[in-house]
């Protein structure tokens, strides 16, 4: 056991008997939003860099790997498409010049806002359907969602 899975306040046995619960409704879920924004100019993984990039500001490229969990290879090659398209912009790391960070333009602030509230205008339209009572339920999950975005870091071992 690693010392990350020994310092969590939950057991393996009961986040299985939820996750098991939750997972195969959370995968419908996900497939139903990325259809219904499918044919949007960014990809899911697009909008996570361009997302870290705005909460956190310039990084390096191995910053934004390790934030997202991919290698740097993948990282490399989203972000140029991304350069590409004038939505990021590269420049030399003030504080060791041999490095490179990227950092978001206006253009990439203002096209991750116009995709964000699309987004969030499809994941609104699956909400809908909900009662105020489960709404309501939605409201109070979506702090947990929150909570774990901003907690959880995968092992080695997990991501195996």
């Amino acid at each position: 056991m690693t010392e990350a899975n020994k310092n969590s306040p939950s057991s393996l046995e009961d986040a299985l008997e939820v996750a098991t619960d939750i997972q195969p409704a959370l995968n419908k879920l996900v497939v139903i939003f990325q259809r219904t924004t499918e044919g949007g100019s960014l990809t899911t993984s697009q909008v996570s860099i361009m997302n870290q990039l705005k909460a956190r500001g310039a990084a390096r490229v191995s910053q934004v790997a390790a934030a997202e969990l991919i290698r740097m290879p993948t990282a490399s090659n989203a972000l140029y498409q991304l350069e590409q398209r004038n939505l990021i912009e590269r420049s030399r790391d003030e504080k060791d010049r041999r490095g490179v960070m990227v950092q978001l333009t206006k253009k990439g602030e203002a096209e991750l806002q116009r995709v964000s509230d699309e987004r969030a205008e499809a994941l609104a339209e699956i909400l809908r359907w909900l009662d105020a009572e489960g709404l309501q339920t939605a409201r109070e999950v979506s702090d947990l969602i929150h909570q774990l975005a901003e907690i959880y870091r995968p092992t080695q071992d997990s991501q195996k």
